[in-house]
């Protein structure tokens, strides 16, 4: 079963656009959540092959886009909702993470489908810092796997603070679509106003269930030293090393190949291996 764009709708919020691969069997299956990153979507580059490798492994693969990434029903790639865009910010991720985990756990016909004592969430890059809080926070996850993950939502260097809260807005040049994305200062103000949750470190230092980090020696992106950091902070995590890649894992977007780059696989085997509770 591939169902695409199917939509989480919520009460004065914007809803959810969100994906489910799963083998119909009637049987559960390890459930997976995967969490795209900063200026990223479901539908990038090749997370439906990602996701299609996860569902023949035997798992409930689902993904989403935050709610205020950019995208639309209309359309779910890309940018084109410029001002919900600059209305994201951390807390409001988190509360997509929470609404699309209850919402697959609570929808009828998956019932049979999935194992709800074995729930696993993944993220790349941005969305790995908000899976490891999310995980150090709420007991139903069991693993959590990190793919190019930042060891701090603090990423407000080179801003002009004083300039930013004066005008309301700063933005960010998007490379490949040449966007300027706005970030308003409710951004900053939402990190501020709740520093104590978002510590990634602190909530990796409480995790007591397996914990994968996965990241490239040579990412140019997010430093693999942050890798380090992430692993150093809980003994019990294990660090994989993916040499020859960068900080997606060699794929681009579009991604037009009926197969995965081989640095990727290999990222997908490891995390496939750990929600399977098999070596890695």
């Amino acid at each position: 079963m591939t169902k695409k764009n199917l939509v989480l709708s919520k009460k004065e919020a914007k809803p959810i656009i969100f994906d489910a691969f799963y083998q119909k069997t009637g049987l559960g299956k390890p459930l997976v959540i995967f969490c795209h990153g900063y200026k990223g979507f479901k539908d990038w580059g090749a997370w439906d092959l990602v996701a299609n490798a996860f569902m023949e492994a035997g798992c409930f693969f689902v993904k989403f886009n935050f709610s205020h990434n950019g995208g639309t029903l209309e359309q779910p790639f890309d940018f084109p909702d410029l001002n919900a865009f600059a209305e994201n910010n951390y807390s409001k991720e988190l509360e997509d993470l929470e609404n699309i985990l209850n919402h697959i756990l609570s929808t009828e016909e998956y019932q049979n489908e999935l194992d709800s004592k074995n729930i696993s969430l993944i993220g790349h890059s941005r969305g790995g810092g908000i899976v490891t809080i999310k995980a150090a926070e709420d007991s139903r996850i069991t693993k959590v796997i990190t793919w190019a993950g930042i060891s701090s939502l603090d990423r407000f260097d080179g801003f002009d603070l004083e300039a930013w809260k004066r005008e309301g807005v700063v933005h960010v040049l998007n490379g490949r679509t040449k966007q300027q994305m706005p970030h308003n200062f409710q951004f900053y103000k939402d990190y501020i106003n709740n520093e104590v949750r978002l510590n990634i470190k602190k909530a990796v230092q409480r995790l007591e269930i397996p914990h994968l980090i996965i990241h490239a020696k040579d990412d140019q992106a997010v430093a693999f030293s942050e890798a380090e950091s992430l692993h150093s902070w809980n003994t019990r995590s294990e660090l994989k090393t993916i040499t020859k890649s960068n900080h997606v894992f060699n794929c681009r977007h579009p991604w037009t190949e009926d197969f995965l780059p081989e640095q990727l696989k290999q990222v997908v085997d490891s995390s496939i291996s750990l929600v399977n509770d098999l070596p890695y």
